[in-house]
């Protein structure tokens, strides 16, 4: 269903409040490591701006209590970094929607920007359901824009309850330019792919993607296991996994996957593993289910990484979620590295590529591929249930183009 963009929403000498995803990582000191969360809602921020209307920004960041304020969540150090992205000074409120937030609103200029404090400081804000925390929001700004896309698969009170209301008032909800590329590649991957379609999936668990593998299954040519979660199938196949990752809980449901699947189903065929977690540690490369006990599984084998990257080279359309080994801890990365240059190969030859978020965009980020394929997703969680095939009442709220 197509909605209404930010585009055709007329910001002039209106106030804005655009729900964004800055929930980016930072080290001990609060210093912000990657700032591209932050860049992608540039796009829709500027928009609204050099068209003479004022941007109020609202953002999680990380998980407190719901308590009111704590240090360490502050989203002074993301206003801060904005406003050197954008080049102008950028206010922060002490509060999300209360009288800070309304008075620096109001002071706003034509073309200001304004971050409100983190939106989880209010214990409103996961349940949706504190009518005053949602009207002062409502009746903050003129109109709704929901650029969050790495949140449009929970329905809290900044995503959901506070375009309702503002749509009870009169006021438009429409989507920014951000949450529109993310629906638009991804929905387009899976309703319209060019062939053939090879969806790479990697990460811990098989339990966290059942529904993805699932319906990939109906609609891809090929879908290729690496990471821990493949484990679980080698369990399910007989093999032997040493100390890897596995779910054993979910041996019957792999079992049921592999069946299936079929040919369309890949798994590897050999395995480097460890006798600790560690660079230094004993390394062995063996075939697939041929892991010896006190040794752990940590990514694909070569040969693996050979098979994956020609049948990844051949496709047309490529969905990645999920590294393949602990990318972070060389020489363990090599798995994801092949796959990522392969991905970067398909996509100079005309391939749609995409990288769905969480620790898939974080490695390519890493590895610097990031720029070589057609679409980095800004949200893991939101990216695997659209791979799932869910609808995000988050986007059916906002008004209808």
């Amino acid at each position: 269903m197509a909605k209404k963009s930010v585009a055709a929403l007329d910001p002039h000498a209106k106030t804005v409040l655009v729900r964004v995803d800055f929930n980016v990582p930072q080290d001990d000191s609060g210093a912000i490591t990657d700032d591209r969360r932050i860049r992608m809602a540039l796009p829709t921020i500027r928009s609204i701006i050099d068209r003479g209307g004022k941007a109020v920004l609202m953002s999680h960041l990380g998980r407190p209590a719901g308590k009111g304020f704590e240090q360490a969540y502050s989203l002074a150090p993301v206003a801060t970094r904005l406003g050197d992205l954008l080049g102008i000074p950028v206010a922060l409120a002490s509060d999300t929607g209360g009288a800070d937030a309304h008075a620096k609103a109001a002071a706003l200029p034509a073309g200001g920007v304004l971050v409100l404090e983190n939106v989880r400081f209010n214990k409103g804000e996961k349940k949706g359901d504190d009518a005053s925390y949602v009207d002062g929001l409502a009746r903050l700004a003129d109109a709704y824009v929901n650029d969050a896309f790495g949140t449009c698969h929970r329905t809290e009170a900044s995503m959901h309850a506070v375009p309702v209301a503002m749509k009870k008032l009169g006021k438009p909800a429409v989507v920014g330019f951000l949450v529109e590329k993310e629906i638009q590649y991804l929905s387009d991957a899976i309703a319209r792919p060019k062939r053939p379609f090879v969806a790479i999936l990697g990460g811990k668990k098989v339990s966290d993607k059942i529904a993805v593998i699932t319906n990939l299954l109906s609609i891809c040519d090929r879908v290729l296991i690496g990471g821990a979660m493949a484990y679980t199938f080698v369990l399910a196949q007989g093999g032997k996994t040493g100390t890897s990752l596995v779910e054993p809980d979910k041996v019957e449901l792999a079992k049921e996957l592999l069946a299936k699947g079929g040919d369309k189903l890949v798994l590897p065929v050999d395995t480097h593993c460890a006798d600790a977690f560690s660079a230094t540690a004993n390394k062995l490369v063996v075939k697939a289910g041929q892991i010896p006990d006190g040794f752990e599984g940590l990514d694909v084998g070569p040969e693996t990484a050979r098979i994956y990257a020609d049948i990844i080279r051949a496709a047309g359309t490529v969905v990645w979620n999920g590294p393949m080994g602990v990318f972070e801890l060389p020489p363990f990365d090599a798995g994801t590295k092949a796959v990522a240059d392969a991905v970067a190969e398909a996509t100079a030859k005309g391939a749609v590529t995409i990288i769905g978020g969480g620790d898939s965009a974080a490695a390519v980020e890493q590895l610097g591929y990031a720029d070589r394929v057609s679409h980095v997703s800004t949200g893991g969680g939101a990216s695997l249930e659209m791979l799932e095939g869910k609808a995000f009442d988050t986007v059916a709220v906002l008004d209808d183009a």
